[in-house]
């Protein structure tokens, strides 16, 4: 198990990075999660831009608001992806505790 200090060096939750679970993901949901993280990344500096070059403060809140939205359709996406494989499967193979971290994780998402 990694420690806390380690996980937060490297940007991560620590709960996140302990767990060490993976997922394969066919081409097409991996393009398409990619793509969208692209455009986000894309959109930062973007804000980044802006803020060097004194743009007017609305037209950052503007642009962060989109990228909000963005993040949060990536989320939309990913968790229905997650829901329709992931838990699927472990519920079939009678993994419960898989309905528990479901639980966690969507009250974190909805802070």
């Amino acid at each position: 198990m990694r420690e806390r200090e380690e996980c937060q060096e490297e940007g991560l939750i620590h709960d996140a990075c302990c767990k060490h679970k993976n997922k394969e993901r066919p081409d097409k949901e991996y393009k398409d999660l990619i793509c969208r993280l692209n455009r986000i990344e894309g959109q930062v500096r973007g804000i980044k831009g802006m803020v060097e070059k004194n743009a007017y403060c609305t037209d950052i809140l503007i642009q962060v608001s989109a990228v909000n939205a963005a993040l949060n359709s990536f989320n939309k996406v990913l968790l229905a992806n997650h829901i329709r494989t992931c838990v699927t499967k472990d519920i079939k193979e009678g993994k419960e505790e898989t309905i528990d971290e479901l639980v966690a994780t969507l009250q974190k998402l909805m802070k």
